[in-house]
């Protein structure tokens, strides 16, 4: 009898022990009431948006994101191949028409426009092949082309840099891809 007690006290010390150590180690930090996109983590590799939201060329795709009520969705495991205009990408649109997109009486086009540029899949560029055809989250297609080294979308973009996220893969690109089809 006294070798049971003796072992139970010695597990219920490293039990005590144990709990005192997990309470004192940093885990990330959970916002309640928000998605994925408000977990707290600076040591793990950054998401698809989380990455975006820390480059100064992508501060207009990330402001579509937020106005189109995308964040969450692209904050979640997927894997996403992102293809992300850059600031002077945007900058090209009309600025009427841009700036008439990021209203809420035309959320539902900048969700098919935003969209777009997502597939569900992380491709990395080396694997894009020259005719080969990619099925956007929207529903519509992006059409891939090579040229003389060049990973091009519709004959129009082109993927300048690739950078990997914990949820998948950003091509960042040159130009914004307008869908062949208005919003659905």
């Amino acid at each position: 009898m006294k070798n049971y007690i003796a072992v139970l006290s010695i597990f219920l010390l490293f039990s005590a022990c144990n709990s005192a150590e997990n309470e004192n180690s940093q885990s990330p930090e959970v916002v309640l009431g928000g998605g994925q996109e408000n977990v707290q983590d600076d040591e793990s590799q950054k998401d698809v948006v989380k990455v975006a939201a820390g480059s100064k060329d992508h501060t207009t795709l990330v402001a579509a994101l937020k106005q189109a009520e995308l964040i969450t969705s692209l904050s979640n495991s997927g894997p996403f191949t992102v293809f992300a205009p850059t600031n002077t990408a945007f900058d090209q649109l009309d600025k009427a028409t841009l700036n008439a997109l990021m209203t809420d009486e035309k959320k539902v086009d900048l969700q098919n426009i935003l969209q777009y540029h997502v597939t569900l899949s992380a491709i990395k560029a080396e694997f894009l092949q020259d005719g080969q055809t990619l099925g956007m989250v929207n529903g519509d297609n992006v059409k891939i082309s090579v040229k003389n080294g060049k990973v091009m979308l519709n004959n129009t973009a082109t993927i300048i840099a690739s950078i990997p996220a914990s949820n998948g893969i950003i091509h960042v690109i040159d130009q914004v891809l307008l869908p062949p089809n208005p919003s659905k």
